[in-house]
């Protein structure tokens, strides 16, 4: 147990508490309880055990509600003013969820997870590396690097940078490269770049593949602009997010998206 797994448990014990609320009025999570319910439903423990189980798995849940409490999906404490926690219940180890954290839970069953150690995250990039070369991997890896350090508007930038690696790989495989990387640089390129990909993909494949793409590019545009952008934690996450779907979107598709036309 580390972390990430304890991260990824929470958010779908998480979605679960959403959907059946506890009944303590005080608080929406508790920390305990999680753990409890994780030992139960993955470790062999006797009952007269479970205490001293929970404390040694608390460590990498304590770092999850955390994450969890930096990402603004929960927060610690109780619902609102005014309501004392139960006996026996540790302030510590009692969260209420907040509005932003309960949107984002109600979609949590759709969300690409994305782990909080970066060579976790590479793992999810290496599949794809060999397909869409280095450039692909490297700015991958920058834009977790850029989410890690909480600067999101870089990590919008770095995900852009990405799939722009993704798009013209798919193109170089259709035409000379050098055709491709003077028509990208020109005015308009980027767009005709994306047709030639698409020009033989059936409607909802180009539906899906503009989906990310277009997210992508919209990001990374604004993070280009002198202007305040207003890009926080939640669109650096679904930038991730993105990226790693339009590259799972390409790799399963590659052979429809680099044929030639008729």
């Amino acid at each position: 147990m580390n972390e990430d797994d304890a991260l990824q448990y929470m958010i779908h014990w998480l979605r679960g508490r959403l959907l059946s609320p506890i009944a303590d009025p005080a608080f929406d999570v508790s920390l305990r309880s999680a753990i409890r319910e994780y030992i139960k439903q993955y470790e062999k423990v006797l009952p007269q055990d479970l205490d001293h189980q929970m404390n040694d798995h608390s460590p990498p849940f304590l770092a999850a509600a955390w994450e969890l409490s930096r990402r603004g999906i929960i927060r610690p404490g109780v619902t609102r003013l005014g309501i004392p926690l139960s006996p026996g219940t540790i302030p510590g180890e009692a969260y209420s969820f907040t509005p932003l954290g309960q949107r984002w839970l109600a979609e949590a069953d759709r969300a690409v997870f994305i782990p909080t150690e970066p060579s976790r995250f590479a793992a999810l990039l290496k599949p794809f590396d060999s397909r869409f070369g280095p450039g692909f991997f490297e700015r991958g890896q920058q834009a977790h690097r850029c989410y890690s350090a909480l600067a999101y508007l870089a990590c919008c930038a770095m995900c852009g940078a990405a799939a722009e690696s993704i798009l013209l790989a798919l193109a170089n495989a259709k035409k000379d490269e050098r055709d491709v990387l003077k028509d990208y640089g020109s005015r308009g390129g980027r767009g005709r770049v994306e047709n030639l990909v698409l020009e033989n993909a059936g409607e909802d494949l180009k539906k899906e593949f503009r989906g990310y793409t277009g997210l992508l590019k919209y990001w990374r545009d604004e993070a280009s602009h002198g202007r305040e952008s207003g890009i926080g934690e939640i669109e650096a996450f679904t930038s991730l997010q993105s990226l790693l779907r339009l590259a799972q979107c390409a790799n399963d598709h590659w052979e429809e998206l680099v044929r030639a036309r008729a």
